[in-house]
């Protein structure tokens, strides 16, 4: 296996009958020379004099590409795709990717090569291509951005992850007798994107990460390793979070906040999340009003700052949600603003009932700072939850292409992401984009937690939860767990043990849970805290279900983790399911049981 660099210049002959279908392979990816190597990166000429070095450096069992190209000819030139990393020479016969869409994160998808119609044709002549990707502000909205290659005559695998918080893509394609993995920035074709580079000028792509294993865990343990997350201090040792999300809907008050707080006071949660809804209007639904972010005065009568004060005296973190990044229709905001939203090809750049602000545009920095990070200081908060409910789409106005143009918007709003974590030293920041549409590694490496999805109660979520450990920390996870009075015991378990998955999340009827349920949300919480370091620190090694659909789960889920020679195993019935057994060895925690459908049981073994 070798790497090298694609790219497509416009003006680029194309040829193997890929014109539309691809742009590697492209005349100026043949006319690169190779005219300086070391460990860490290689540096190639072309015709037109211009300077492109990939860098490829190797740490901690990984190796980090990106490639700069240097306009050091003596003409503009238009760059229509320029590869983050490409490799060669690659044995392999079977393709790993993760399908995602709303509520259904992270699906794994294996497929033959040879059914994908990949293998060489007989003489060699065509390009077999395969390029797959995402496309708009949401990353993670179609697959995630990864994919690995396995040889299963030797058990070798080989993966990668990009670190592109907007439009990318990877490409597979057949060359000779083995195979090509490329991947970037989603070029003209696919995202929209051209880069016009003047002379002198240089552009450098985003990051990708390479790992090599002999098998899938192990590629994937190592890939999620090299993410280098911003956690908080405060957020090092796990605590547990509350939200009322699923007990309000949307409604939170001063009275219901106080009332909840106290409800739950005493029994170790770390954090208390005010989530959508606080800045309401009285004629409009919370998701119309986003942007204004000034607090109801009616449902806060005394202000923000009394009730985070309520909140820090029984021993929790304050937490707020905000979506910062959109406008809905019935913001005065959205009014009076006008002219510092995106735009395409002219128009308003719109989502359903919001419009998006243009992150690069000072006004809005300093409006943000004003509405948003002031607020969050003055009112005590210590925790933001960062929400992000539509699309922009293949990009917008104001750069040389649309993709180029959503490329700086997404980076301005991770700049003002940085500038939160700048200015309020220590504040826990919560990733969400209606979900898990963000869970790419350069958002993920700018907070401390995510939210997993959107899958508040459904029985789907174990399924979601052991996903997301192919791709994000479980440390980082935070798996929802929506407690409802007229749950069973058997469902309240189910519930409860999905979050060892992950991060421990709880919201729902707390009112109105009998002594039964408090009793295990006391004795979940225990088993989590016990686990806490296994979630934190280990390694899965295991992932094993015959679960096909979500929306009506059969079978069973089994995952295992290790650290420090002890194990922790989650085990899940959903419909139709056979016996589990508990793990070998000695078990020296437990909590809930498996004697039937939709029960689930955790366990602590050396």
């Amino acid at each position: 296996m070798k790497s090298y660099v694609e790219l497509r210049i416009r003006g680029d002959s194309c040829g193997g009958y890929t014109s539309g279908m691809t742009q590697c392979m492209s005349e100026s990816t043949q006319s690169l020379t190779l005219i300086l190597e070391t460990d860490e990166k290689s540096v190639y000429t072309n015709p037109y004099g211009h300077t492109i070095t990939q860098y490829h450096i190797r740490s901690g069992g990984v190796t980090a590409y990106h490639t700069e190209f240097l306009n050091s000819g003596k003409e503009p030139v238009w760059l229509d795709m320029l590869s983050s990393f490409a490799l060669s020479g690659i044995q392999a016969d079977r393709l790993y990717r993760l399908e995602s869409f709303w509520s259904a994160e992270g699906r794994m998808k294996v497929d033959s090569l040879i059914d994908l119609n990949l293998e060489r044709s007989w003489s060699g002549n065509g390009i077999r291509s395969l390029r797959f990707g995402s496309v708009g502000s949401m990353p993670v909205k179609q697959f995630f951005p990864f994919a690995a290659l396995e040889d299963s005559a030797s058990g070798h695998f080989v993966g990668v992850q990009l670190y592109i918080p907007a439009s990318w893509q990877l490409e597979v394609f057949c060359f000779e007798d083995t195979y090509r993995l490329a991947g970037g920035l989603a070029d003209r074709d696919f995202g929209a994107w051209s880069k016009y580079v003047q002379p002198g000028e240089c552009f450098v792509t985003p990051k990708a990460v390479v790992a090599e294993a002999d098998d899938l865990y192990s590629l994937c343990h190592t890939l999620v390793q090299a993410q280098h997350p911003a956690i908080a201090p405060a957020d090092e040792d796990m605590p547990i979070v509350f939200n009322e999300y699923c007990t309000t809907w949307g409604n939170p008050t001063a009275e219901n906040i106080m009332a909840i707080t106290d409800r739950i006071a005493g029994l170790g949660f770390g954090y208390f999340v005010i989530d959508a809804g606080w800045y309401r209007t009285e004629t409009a639904d919370w998701w119309e009003c986003n942007g204004d972010w000034i607090p109801n005065a009616q449902m806060f009568p005394q202000g923000l700052s009394a009730v985070t004060r309520y909140i820090r005296d029984r021993g929790m973190i304050p937490g707020i949600w905000f979506e910062l990044e959109s406008v809905g229709s019935k913001a005065q905001a959205y009014a009076d603003y006008g002219a510092h939203f995106l735009v395409r090809d002219g128009y308003p750049l719109r989502s359903g009932n919001k419009r998006f602000w243009d992150m690069e545009d000072p006004a809005v920095v300093d409006y943000l700072t004003q509405r948003v990070i002031h607020l969050l200081q003055d009112e005590g908060f210590g925790y933001m939850k960062l929400d992000y409910n539509d699309t922009i789409g293949p990009g917008c106005d104001g750069y040389e292409s649309a993709g180029e143009g959503l490329r700086h918007k997404v980076q301005a709003s991770q700049d003002f992401f940085r500038k939160i974590a700048a200015e309020i030293p220590g504040i826990v920041l919560e990733n969400c984009a209606s979900g898990g549409h963000r869970l790419e590694p350069s958002m993920m490496e700018l907070f401390s937690q995510a939210s997993f999805s959107d899958a508040h109660e459904c029985t789907c979520i174990p399924l979601i939860a052991a996903n997301l450990h192919r791709v994000i920390q479980p440390r980082q996870s935070q798996i929802w767990c929506v407690l409802r009075a007229e749950d069973t015991r058997e469902r309240t378990i189910y519930s409860l043990v999905n979050t060892f998955l992950g991060r421990m999340c709880i919201s729902g009827d707390v009112h109105h849970l009998s002594d039964v349920q408090m009793d295990l949300l006391r004795e979940a919480i225990a088993f989590y805290r016990k686990a806490a370091d296994i979630i934190r620190s280990g390694k899965t090694v295991r992932i094993e279900t015959n679960a096909h659909s979500y929306l009506h789960p059969e079978g069973y889920q089994i995952v295992e983790r290790v650290w420090n020679g002890r194990t922790l195993t989650i085990a899940h019935r959903f419909a139709n399911s056979p016996d589990i057994q508990p793990p070998a060895g000695r078990i020296l925690e437990q909590f809930g049981g498996l004697d039937g459908d939709f029960t689930a049981c955790a366990w602590i073994s050396e």
